[in-house]
């Protein structure tokens, strides 16, 4: 293994990670149209919405995981907790921190849905909204490949993708739903 491969792999997992990310949000909004997606039913887009999601957790696990062990990244445990205090461009890396600890939210309230209950689980389930962009920012800020034509091209697609889907989500939406939204 060469002395950048935790780098590489850190970046590498973390643009994987960016994308699942956008993948679960995407399908997330098309399971609560209302209305089935074209391409497979609902209950079909809910499972491949919560599998994305988990392999996304993984992801970023691996992403801050290999970065934490890696000498050049130089982070610190503390920063994977506690937003804004990093070494490196502290709040580039306090958002990815920020993103984290929503994602924590997330899977945290998922696993003990049944005991918190649907409104409660929904209510922190929004977080997501905030976690998404949160992600991309923090890619966009503190990536090593955020200037690069691939990378912009990429987080164009991103965006393009779920703001595709709120799009489709709005237009959907039953007139008497409307209010609601």
């Amino acid at each position: 293994m060469t002395a950048t491969a935790l780098w590489d792999y850190g970046r590498g997992t973390g643009v994987v990670a960016l994308v699942l990310l956008t993948v679960s949000v995407f399908l997330g909004i098309a399971t609560r149209s209302g209305k089935p997606a074209p391409w497979l039913p609902r209950f079909a887009v809910a499972a491949v919405h919560r599998n994305v999601s988990l392999v996304a957790t993984v992801f970023l696990g691996l992403h801050v995981g290999l970065l934490l062990f890696d000498p050049y990244a130089q982070l610190r445990l503390f920063d994977i907790v506690f937003p804004f205090v990093g070494n490196y461009r502290p709040f580039w890396q306090g958002l990815g921190t920020v993103a984290l600890d929503l994602l924590i939210a997330l899977v945290a309230t998922s696993l003990v849905r049944h005991r918190i209950g649907e409104r409660t689980w929904r209510a922190v389930h929004w977080a997501a909204y905030a976690l998404w962009p949160t992600a991309l920012v923090h890619a966009l800020g503190n990536g090593t490949d955020s200037g690069a034509a691939w990378f912009l091209s990429l987080a164009v697609i991103c965006v393009a993708a779920v703001l595709g889907a709120l799009g489709w989500r709005v237009a959907t939406v039953p007139s008497r739903q409307k209010a609601h939204v």
